[in-house]
Parts: C-alpha cells; sequence; structure tokens
C-alpha cells in the first residue's frame, strides 16, 4: 500500500517549479497511476503553474483517471479564458472522456467558444457523450488503454478510413472515428494513412494525429513528425504533439531534431523536447517504468 505521505511526496515534486521538467512529468503520471481524492488534490493544485505544456498534461491525467471528483477543477479551467487555449482544450476533452452527462449543457455552450480549437474540442466531447447516451456503454478497451476523445469506426478498411479522415466535409467526430479505427489496425499502411492527416485544415485534428501516431510508435512516419515539428508556422500545439511523438518513437532518427528544436523561441515546444528526449531515454533503456515517482522516493 501506497501512504499519504508518500503520495503527498510524490506531489511536492509535481508542483515544485525547481525540479526538472521530466521529473515532474514522471511525478504527475505516478499519480495518476495512483488515483484516489490526494493524487487528484495534487495533480489539481498544478493549475496555478505557468508552464502550459504542464497544465495540459494535468489535464490529460485528470480526465484519464475518469474520477468524478476532478470535474470541478476541470470545468473551472475550461471556463478560465486567462488559461492558454491548449490548456483549456485538454480540459474540455478530459471532461468528455470522465463521461458524466452532467456536464453535457456546459460542454454545449463552449462548444461555441471564441477560441476555435476550445469549441471543437467541446463539440467532440459533446458527441462522445451522446454517443454514450444512445450506446448505454464505453466502446471497448483501446489497445493503447486510453480513453479516447471518440470511439473508433466499425469499417476496416484502410482505404475507406483514410478517405474519411481527411474529407473535410464530414463532421469532426467521424473522422475522429476514423483516426481511432486506424490506429487500432496498426501497421504501415494505417501510419502512413493517419500521417496525411498533419496536413488538414484543424490545428486540433493536426494535434491528435501527432498523438496517436505517438501512441503508435512506428518509425514510418517520423519524416512528417519531424517536418510538423520543424515548422515554425505550424501551431505550437501540434509542434508540441509531435515533438512527443517522437520521442515516444524513439530512434535514432529522432534524436538530432529533438536536440536542435529543445532550444525553440517557443516555451512548449522546448518544453515538449525537454520530455521527448527523457522519453526518448526511457524507452532506450533498462528502466521498469516510466512512473517512477515511488521509484525515486525510495532512492
Amino acid at each position: 500500500m501506497v501512504t499519504e505521505e508518500e503520495v503527498a511526496a510524490v506531489g511536492r515534486t509535481l508542483l515544485d517549479a525547481a525540479q526538472p521538467l521530466p521529473a515532474r512529468f514522471r511525478a504527475l503520471f505516478t499519480l495518476r497511476n495512483l488515483g484516489g481524492p490526494a493524487a487528484i488534490d495534487c495533480i489539481v493544485r498544478g493549475f496555478a503553474d505557468s508552464s502550459a505544456l504542464l497544465k495540459h498534461e494535468l489535464a490529460f491525467c485528470l480526465g484519464q483517471m475518469r474520477d468524478r471528483a476532478a470535474i470541478p477543477a476541470l470545468l473551472g479551467v475550461l471556463q478560465d479564458s486567462r488559461q492558454e487555449p491548449m490548456v483549456r482544450h485538454e480540459a474540455g476533452e478530459a471532461l468528455g472522456a470522465i463521461g458524466d452527462p452532467e456536464v453535457l449543457d456546459i460542454l454545449r455552450h463552449y462548444s461555441e467558444d471564441p477560441v476555435v480549437e476550445v469549441a471543437e474540442t467541446c463539440q467532440l466531447a459533446v458527441r462522445r457523450l451522446e454517443w454514450l447516451q444512445e450506446h448505454g456503454e464505453e466502446p471497448g478497451s483501446s489497445p493503447y488503454h486510453s480513453v479516447d476523445p471518440a470511439p473508433p469506426a466499425e469499417e476496416t478498411d484502410v482505404a475507406t478510413l483514410h478517405a474519411v479522415l481527411l474529407d473535410e466535409s464530414r463532421p469532426l467526430f467521424d473522422r475522429y472515428r476514423a483516426m481511432f479505427a486506424l490506429r487500432n489496425l496498426g501497421g504501415r499502411d494505417a501510419v502512413l494513412a493517419l500521417a496525411d492527416g498533419l496536413r488538414a485544415g484543424s490545428a486540433l485534428f493536426r494535434h491528435e494525429i501527432g498523438y496517436v501516431l505517438g501512441q503508435m510508435q512506428d518509425e514510418a512516419c517520423v519524416p512528417q513528425l519531424t517536418a510538423a515539428l520543424c515548422s515554425r508556422a505550424e501551431n505550437p500545439m501540434v509542434r508540441h504533439e509531435c515533438a512527443e511523438a517522437l520521442g515516444s518513437i524513439a530512434r535514432p532518427s529522432c534524436l538530432e531534431t529533438l536536440r536542435a528544436f529543445a532550444q525553440d523561441e517557443e516555451r512548449v515546444v522546448r518544453e515538449s523536447c525537454e520530455v521527448a528526449l527523457d522519453m526518448y531515454e526511457y524507452e532506450n533503456g533498462p528502466q521498469f517504468q516510466y512512473a517512477d515517482g515511488l521509484c525515486r522516493l525510495q532512492a
């Protein structure tokens, strides 16, 4: 059993701005895995931090934990226009992931937010909650053990899914369903089909493509991820997700780019590269787990 003192100690690492960001990320994912009120309280307190990247990950973890106790804090972040768009977006997505229909009216309201990434996220969250109500159950578990913003489509033909993925006239929810179906199918053809999505019109959509490619950890998409990260015209939220994907893929072809952009002028990009380089080391090293906050305490 993990003691309250140990949870609090991991929380102190998370909340200590003097700690290296990779150590704070590892503490965060440790708290996510531990769960419970004390872990949620530590995570919520992090929304006062100055790092948009860290706050984005706080919201992501709260969504993945699927604990209703996090709903008030996530609503507060979504409604706070002083928070960065990528943080508010992730709070909206987390509310959809938790799956409680009590937030539907608020999500519908923010589906018309002037910040397009927030509005699109809330539109997707509304559709996810409506889908859950229609089907009466969560979609089948993801092979990546993630709670996704849309259930995978039932279609299994890569070419058909590729066409839906890139069809800008289709509802975003349908295109996300194609995205997660391609991810679950796996293989080089599915990876390359998904990588084409990095040319889509929606920055939110492109950012989710980066996330999914990171989950798949297939080197075939490294050129497309690298090009997106290197493009200073690209939305920083997309560049951030592509950097983290390269860290997850963790092949030598990723390393030089991550090192170069760890000095980027955009804070969220350079911090993402810093975290990605730590992930690269983890993927190529002997460590048993990434979320090693408890092991660090014992060391």
